[in-house]
């Protein structure tokens, strides 16, 4: 599963989850996405940096639950919770974890003072704010509590 950074010609800024590159590329020539919010055909593909928010800091208290399964929250339309925590789970698998030192680390990549490479790690709600100003694209999703101990 890859997640893309997607953008309409009306400059609107949304998200496209595909199977492969490969199928990212077919639909885009088959003229088969479309803007969310102005069904816009004019789609095109934004850079991207991966990037887990464990949001340890700032997760609100969770709320008691019957099932004992870990929930992930839905945030994203039309894909399942399992598919969600599928990608997660991916993510951790193949990004280097950087911890608190994301978004030094983020900047040293993106101004090329350190090697190209997939991380993740944690920011503050300000610190994602301004590297978005530098140009420094950055992806927030959540992390369920059994993978925050995971390490490679």
């Amino acid at each position: 599963m890859i997640v893309y950074d997607l953008e309409c010609d009306q400059s609107h800024r949304f998200e496209g989850w595909f199977g492969s590159a490969d199928d990212f590329e077919k639909q885009l020539e088959r003229k088969l996405l479309s803007c969310p919010m102005c069904n816009s055909g004019n789609v095109v593909r934004r850079p991207s940096a991966a990037y887990v928010n464990t949001g340890a800091a700032e997760r609100p208290p969770r709320e008691s639950s019957r099932s004992s399964s870990v929930s992930v929250p839905q945030q994203y339309a039309n894909v399942s919770p399992e598919m969600v925590a599928k990608v997660i789970e991916h993510i951790v698998k193949n990004t280097e974890d950087v911890g608190a030192k994301f978004p030094e680390e983020a900047r040293k990549i993106h101004y090329n003072e350190a090697p190209e490479r997939h991380i993740r790690g944690t920011a503050s709600a300000k610190d994602v704010e301004s590297l978005r100003d530098e140009g420094i694209e950055v992806v927030s999703l959540p992390l369920p509590p059994h993978l925050t101990a995971k390490t490679h």
